[in-house]
């Protein structure tokens, strides 16, 4: 329980960090002044950014070399639409940051349900007790090794032992169905 707080305290502390990072200056790759200019006469149509403060996104500060000569300067100025955006890089970094953990947690998950539970099962319940036969469980007796991995869960009161018990009490449950449906011909309701 101790480590998992202080995971939580380590991941709060790293994004407070990377918070305070974003609220200092902003770096010129964060802010723009994006103009998209029309194609006016013979010249075409173009997009233009560059890195500049609000009040300098127009189209006389940002269009560089400005396309057109001077007398048609103001006209060609005219049709460009001119946005300042702004991002946050930190924010950015974090989300990624955020994203891969979760991808690497999934992905040592997987890697402990191939590896690491296959060897656990055989540990705690014994290879021939994990693979059971068609003609060991039979017609009549679908749950016949049911009782045996009930006081089995009881008795070392573990979850991993619980959860082993409804898979297989449900796997049995299954093939019985199965039974029924495909050798009898019978839908069980």
């Amino acid at each position: 329980m101790a480590a998992g707080r202080g995971g939580w305290v380590r991941l709060c502390w790293l994004l407070a960090v990377l918070a305070g990072l974003g609220a200092q200056a902003k770096n010129s790759e964060d802010v723009r002044c994006k103009c998209i200019c029309p194609p006016y006469k013979d010249h075409s149509g173009h997009i233009y950014n560059k890195n500049v403060s609000q009040k300098d996104c127009d189209c006389l500060h940002v269009v560089e070399p400005m396309p057109v000569p001077g007398p048609d300067v103001e006209a060609y100025c005219l049709r460009c639409e001119c946005k300042y955006e702004e991002r946050s890089s930190v924010t950015i970094k974090v989300t990624i940051i955020i994203y891969l953990s979760i991808l690497g947690l999934l992905l040592l998950y997987m890697v402990y349900l191939t590896l690491v539970e296959p060897i656990l099962k055989r540990r705690l319940f014994g290879h021939s007790q994990l693979i059971q036969s068609d003609e060991d469980i039979g017609d009549h007796q679908p749950f016949a090794n049911a009782h045996d991995v009930l006081a089995r869960s009881r008795s070392r009161a573990n979850v991993l032992n619980k959860v082993e018990y409804a898979q297989q009490r449900w796997k049995l449950q299954v093939q019985e169905q199965r039974k029924s449906v495909f050798d009898r011909h019978v839908v069980l309701s």
